[in-house]
């Protein structure tokens, strides 16, 4: 075989662009044992290939299995959704406390101002049962 070929095939194969034939004329070469100088880093690398090929692992592997991370986010959904309500149901009894205030403070202020216009209007109808009084005693 031609050093030359050989060459180019080992610079194709480093570059990825080899098709499965001449991967087989490099590995062929690099097995017969008659290998350049400049190529011998070559000729391990191949042979480790061919041996490598016929290991097989003995041991059994035990995988444990996954634990479904779905059931988390299921259960988390549902906690949010029963909180959400909770809150819900809390802020509007917060709100309507807050609106009975808010009424109870506007009635409060309605009942003081007619208060305060109602002793205007009674000071006033006391004066005119004072003036009445006063003219009764004159006329008689």
């Amino acid at each position: 075989m031609e050093l030359a070929n050989i060459e180019k095939l080992v610079e194709k194969y480093l570059d990825a662009e080899t098709t499965l034939q001449e991967e087989t004329t490099l590995k062929n070469y690099f097995k017969e044992g008659f290998v350049a100088p400049h190529l011998q880093e070559y000729a391990f690398m191949f042979n480790y290939f061919a041996s490598a090929k016929d290991e097989t692992y003995a041991k059994t592997i035990e995988l444990e299995p996954k634990k479904s991370k779905k059931r988390n986010f299921k259960w988390l959904s549902v906690a949010a959704s029963v909180m959400l309500l909770f809150s819900v149901f809390i802020g509007k009894q917060e709100y309507e406390k807050h609106q009975a205030k808010k009424q109870f403070e506007q009635i409060s202020k309605g009942l003081r101002l007619l208060s305060s216009n109602l002793k205007k209007g009674e000071n006033a109808v006391a004066s005119l049962y004072t003036y009445e009084n006063t003219v009764n005693k004159i006329l008689k």
